[in-house]
């Protein structure tokens, strides 16, 4: 979800669907330099994330560069901190970062046993999978995590070798939720408020639910959870086009916005009854001009669907 909810995203996503507890912020990865890139610095800026909660995210395989990191952070203002076990990505994993460490778990033990050891920290919540090749591996990993006073921890009920692929692994789910001394996160493929209510019947333990791909495809899910009302028309044309508006401000060229609103529209799309000639029409747009009458295509021929359920 990184090309897509980032401040912008989450500044103009807050202001027309009000009602998320938090946001995560695009992880980074805290190296020897001691310095937050620049990139990373205008995500995490208090002042660019004015009217929410914001929980940075933290790539690390070092307690010492996660905990430099955490400091900083916490200078800035943040009161939670969150170590990211669950990315997928060849080349995090690579660097035993991610889901990549998730392999090793003793090393995770003893950098948690590190970090958790340590003073000035702000609260730290973990995100995990269920291991990196096997659902085997969460024992393991749910022992691990006993031994530390996390402040929430998040389950991804797939293997890091699932990628997003393979459906969840609810029984996992079942077992961490019997096994863990920290509140339960859920994550994973909560697409409707039908998938959100199922979920919470079968595992009321669970203290909060993560969304990533179902809020991108259906921005008022968490309102059409809470409340029943989703989006109308009117209200997404708007916010799609508050977001180009943004975007126009900040990225250079017709070929960066475009791309950036192109991958919201990957999601998006799951909205509309859709044939795929919109779709079409929307990725093989060159220019604004183009993009333009694609996007209006959408808003004033599609029919609006109750849920985004197409995203599956």
């Amino acid at each position: 979800m990184e090309g897509v909810t980032g401040r912008i995203y989450r500044a103009v996503h807050s202001r027309f669907f009000p009602g998320i507890d938090k946001y995560y912020a695009p992880f980074f990865s805290p190296t020897e330099t001691r310095r937050i890139p620049p990139k990373d610095m205008e995500e995490l800026k208090p002042e660019n994330n004015r009217g929410m909660v914001l929980v940075p995210q933290l790539l690390a395989n070092s307690a010492d560069n996660f905990l430099w990191a955490a400091r900083e952070l916490r200078q800035l203002g943040y009161e939670e901190v969150n170590l990211n076990l669950g990315c997928p990505s060849g080349t995090v994993t690579a660097k035993k970062k991610g889901a990549g460490l998730l392999a090793y778990p003793d090393e995770l033990d003893a950098m948690l046993e590190r970090i958790f050891s340590s003073s000035g920290a702000p609260r730290i919540s973990v995100k995990t999978r269920i291991g990196f090749s096997e659902p085997s591996e969460l024992k393991r990993l749910m022992e691990i995590f006993r031994r530390y006073p996390i402040y929430e921890l998040t389950v991804h009920p797939r293997v890091r070798e699932d990628f997003y692929k393979n459906g969840v692994r609810l029984d996992a789910y079942g077992y961490a939720c019997g096994t863990s001394a920290a509140p339960l996160v859920y994550n994973g493929d909560i697409f409707t408020a039908g998938d959100f209510a199922a979920l919470l019947k079968r595992f009321p333990e669970t203290r909060a639910v993560m969304m990533g791909r179902g809020l991108a495809a259906d921005p008022a899910l968490a309102r059409r959870i809470r409340t029943g009302e989703g989006a109308d028309r009117e209200t997404l044309r708007a916010f799609h086009d508050e977001l180009f508006r943004a975007y126009d401000d900040i990225l250079y060229g017709d070929t960066a916005l475009l791309h950036r609103m192109k991958e919201l529209w990957s999601y998006m799309i799951c909205l509309f009854k859709d044939d795929g000639k919109c779709s079409k029409r929307l990725k093989k747009a060159k220019d604004r001009a183009e993009y333009a009458a694609a996007a209006a295509a959408v808003f004033d021929g599609l029919e609006l669907l109750g849920e985004a359920a197409g995203i599956r």
